[in-house]
């Protein structure tokens, strides 16, 4: 039996639509607020976030603007960045680097300024990858590292990127909530029913929102 017309239950991720509604929107901001600790393994708890403008115009009135996916700050005042890039872009580290540089201009105060900056994360979810030659290696998280000391020389400003079509784990290989966030990234849009894996209040919350009535 074949599969036409039968409709998708729950909304694609990677859609801008779809992505915005689950992650851009304050009434669903819990599912903002896990993903962002799972992708930082809880190395920086995010408890709370504020949704900030996502439209940036330049300096000059003839500069081109941004518009960001998601953008927002946490409690610390952090500036976090994501971005849903379904279509693959040749240049979108080039543009990654760009965007950061609005959340960091901001922060500029006139008067007196020690320069002092809030952490910076740009987070890509990437329908797509760089290259193919790693195919395991699909989760970059890059900072400015000493090159002769190989450690981290500046760490309030970190690019994530997730090559998503390398993500290849099925349902009972999920171990963390990263694998989990991944997972439903990845495969929402083809569920026709809950995975026993994703049963918690969080999830709970993301299918209720995604579900296509």
């Amino acid at each position: 039996m074949g599969t036409e017309g039968i409709q998708d239950k729950y909304i694609n991720p990677y859609t801008d639509f779809g992505f915005k509604l689950l992650f851009g929107t304050a009434m669903n901001k819990e599912l903002l607020i896990s993903f962002l600790n799972a992708l930082l393994f809880k190395e920086e708890t995010v408890k709370d976030v504020t949704y900030l403008n996502a439209e940036h115009l330049g300096t000059q009135e003839y500069d081109r603007r941004a518009v960001f996916d998601v953008y927002c700050e946490n409690e610390k005042g952090e500036k976090f960045l994501v971005e849903m890039q379904r279509g693959e872009q040749q240049f979108f580290k080039d543009r990654s680097v760009y965007y950061a540089t609005f959340p960091i201009r901001e922060q500029s105060q006139r008067g007196k300024w020690d320069y002092e900056l809030k952490a910076v994360y740009i987070i890509g979810i990437l329908n797509f990858t760089f290259n193919d030659t790693d195919e395991d290696y699909f989760h970059h998280e890059v900072k400015l590292v000493d090159l002769y000391t190989h450690k981290v020389f500046y760490d309030k400003l970190t690019f994530i990127y997730l090559e998503m079509p390398k993500f290849n784990k099925k349902e009972d290989e999920l171990e963390s909530m990263f694998d989990k966030w991944l997972f439903v990234l990845r495969n929402l849009s083809s569920l026709f029913e809950r995975p026993r894996a994703l049963q918690n209040r969080v999830f709970d919350r993301l299918f209720e929102a995604a579900e296509i009535a």
